[in-house]
């Protein structure tokens, strides 16, 4: 995608196959497989590719996929995944390396967004993965990183963030690392969670990461059994919807299987699309 002078793909970051519940919450599965896919076990395809940007003269992803050999066997079946991490291979292809990654935007730090930023060397060391890169997270999210709940430590591992955390640059409130890209702390999905704009010569696209996961999450009222604060998350919608929703501007998804982005009018129709 060219968004004014921004350019934006997607790298492979892995697939996962999780509950249909776990991606719908309440919503009954009469309801929600008639919009996304959804197999006999009830697991429904997630991706978790890293939006990959490159805008003057930096390059820049959001978010990391789940790396490689990065989870246990009882972690490899619980979480259904058919596919790891290619970012490696499609940065080379693009002849680059992870070392020519300069900024990263953490939407929030949940396994499936930060596992990719880690590697583990076969002494059982740990290395950052990007090593040249600033890594921009929420400053709420970044405390319950380091010091879980009784709910999030079963997401915040203290692997994913010890061997970055010197690369980490936090924020308040909303931060514009580049001119053209901001973001903005919406919490939600989890208390650190954020939404990130990209706007150049008058082109303008919205990353909602977790609170509009995939495209069948359309309804406000629809939101993930992992949401945290699930009523911040329909308000946090609503609200950018009816700002986002006006036929021109992308919305940017990281975990749909089949969408890479969507256009939608104020009537919340589906204007343009860009598949996988």
């Amino acid at each position: 995608m060219q968004l004014g002078e921004i350019k934006i793909d997607w790298l492979r970051g892995g697939e996962l196959h999780l509950d249909g519940g776990t991606m719908f919450g309440v919503v009954p599965k009469a309801l929600w497989s008639k919009k996304y896919p959804v197999n006999e076990k009830n697991l429904v395809p997630t991706r978790t590719d890293p939006i990959f940007v490159q805008f003057q003269g930096k390059n820049i992803l959001i978010d990391a996929g789940i790396g490689n050999n990065r989870l246990t066997e009882k972690q490899w079946r619980n979480f259904g995944v058919a596919e790891e991490s290619n970012v490696h291979a499609d940065l080379c292809a693009k002849k680059l390396t992870e070392e020519d990654i300069d900024i990263i935007l953490m939407t929030h730090l949940h396994y499936d967004h930060v596992l990719g930023l880690t590697g583990k060397r076969e002494t059982g060391q740990y290395y950052s993965v990007f090593p040249n890169a600033q890594i921009f997270v929420e400053q709420t999210e970044w405390n319950e990183m380091r010091e879980p709940n009784v709910r999030s430590k079963a997401t915040y591992w203290k692997e994913n963030w010890e061997s970055i955390a010197d690369q980490v640059v936090t924020y308040q409130g909303e931060i514009e690392p580049i001119s053209g890209i901001k973001m903005i702390h919406t919490g939600g999905h989890s208390a650190g969670h954020a939404v990130i704009e990209f706007s150049s010569n008058g082109k303008k696209a919205i990353h909602m990461a977790d609170i509009f996961p995939t495209h069948a999450h359309q309804n406000i009222l629809w939101v993930t059994a992992f949401d945290d604060y699930p009523m911040d998350s329909i308000f946090q919608k609503q609200a950018l919807f009816e700002k986002w929703m006006d036929g021109n501007s992308w919305f940017l998804f990281y975990h749909d299987a089949k969408y890479r982005a969507i256009k939608l009018s104020p009537a919340g129709e589906l204007v343009d699309s860009i598949l996988i």
